[in-house]
C-alpha cells in the first residue's frame, strides 16, 4: 500500500501548534478551576469556620467565668492558693523573733539589780526595741540594765559558714522614769529603755547565734568610773612586841 502525504510540512507544524495551544489553554483552565476553588475554601474557612470557631471559644470563656462567679468563697480560695505559692519565699525570709527571749534571759541583771517588764515592743520597720519595766532597786539597777545593753554583743555565723560578732544595741536611751508601787505595795522605779537592734539579731541568716556580755555585776557610772585598786580592805592594828 502506497500512501502520499497530501499536507505540505507547514501544515502540519500549524497543527501540532493549535494542539499544544489547546493543551495549554484547557491546562491554565484546570490551574484556574483549582485555584478558585483553594481561594473559596480559604475563605469560607476563615470567615465561616474561624468565626464559629472564635464564637464556640467565647461561649466557653463566658460559661467558664460564670461558673467561677458560681464558686462559693471563690475569692478565699484564690487568696489562699497565691499564699501557697510564696510560703517557700516567706519562710527563707520570716524574722526569727524568738530570738527576744534569749535575749532577755541574757541581759536583765541578777538580784539586787533585777527588774521586771511590763511591756516590750519589737518594730521591725525601724528595727527598735522599747522596754518598760520597774525594778525595786531604783535608779542603781535601772543603769546596770542600761549598761548591760550596751556592753552586749551578738555573735553568729553567716551564710558563708564564717564566725561574725556585731555590737548587739546602739542608741540606747532611758526615758519616762518615775517612782510608784508594784502589785504588792513596794516601791518601785518605773522605766522605759529602748534602743536599735543589729539586724543580724532576728536575721533567718544568723546560725548558732549567742548574745555575750562584757559587763558583770555592777554596772553603775560611779563604779566603772573609779579604778578597784583605790578600795582597800581596812588595815590590821599591830600587837605589842611586834
Amino acid at each position: 500500500m502506497i500512501e502520499i502525504n497530501l499536507v505540505p510540512d507547514i501544515k502540519q507544524e500549524l497543527i501540532k501548534a493549535q494542539r499544544i495551544r489547546s493543551t495549554v489553554i484547557a491546562g491554565s483552565i484546570v490551574v484556574g478551576v483549582i485555584s478558585v476553588a483553594i481561594v473559596s475554601m480559604l475563605v469560607v474557612y476563615v470567615f465561616t469556620v474561624q468565626a464559629v470557631r472564635s464564637t464556640l471559644a467565647d461561649n466557653a470563656i463566658k460559661q467558664g467565668s460564670t461558673d467561677l462567679i458560681n464558686v462559693p468563697d471563690l475569692s478565699k480560695t484564690l487568696t489562699i492558693q497565691n499564699q501557697l505559692t510564696k510560703i517557700s519565699a516567706l519562710n527563707s525570709s520570716k524574722k526569727i523573733d524568738s530570738r527576744i527571749f534569749d535575749l532577755l534571759g541574757v541581759i536583765i541583771p541578777p538580784a539586787p539589780n533585777d527588774i521586771q517588764i511590763s511591756n516590750l515592743t519589737v518594730d521591725s520597720n525601724t528595727g527598735l526595741i522599747t522596754i518598760e519595766g520597774q525594778a525595786s532597786n531604783s535608779y542603781a539597777a535601772v543603769e546596770v540594765f542600761r549598761k548591760t545593753i550596751e556592753g552586749a554583743t551578738f555573735k553568729y555565723t553567716d551564710a558563708d559558714n564564717k564566725q561574725q560578732s556585731v555590737t548587739l544595741a546602739s542608741s540606747v536611751s532611758t526615758s519616762n522614769t518615775s517612782y510608784g508601787e508594784d502589785s504588792s505595795g513596794i516601791k518601785v522605779l518605773r522605766f522605759t529603755i529602748s534602743f536599735v537592734y543589729a539586724q543580724e539579731l532576728f536575721a533567718p541568716t544568723s546560725k548558732n547565734a549567742s548574745i555575750i556580755i562584757s559587763t558583770k555585776g555592777n554596772a553603775t557610772d560611779s563604779y566603772l568610773g573609779v579604778p578597784k585598786s583605790i578600795f582597800v580592805a581596812p588595815a590590821k592594828d599591830l600587837k605589842e612586841g611586834q
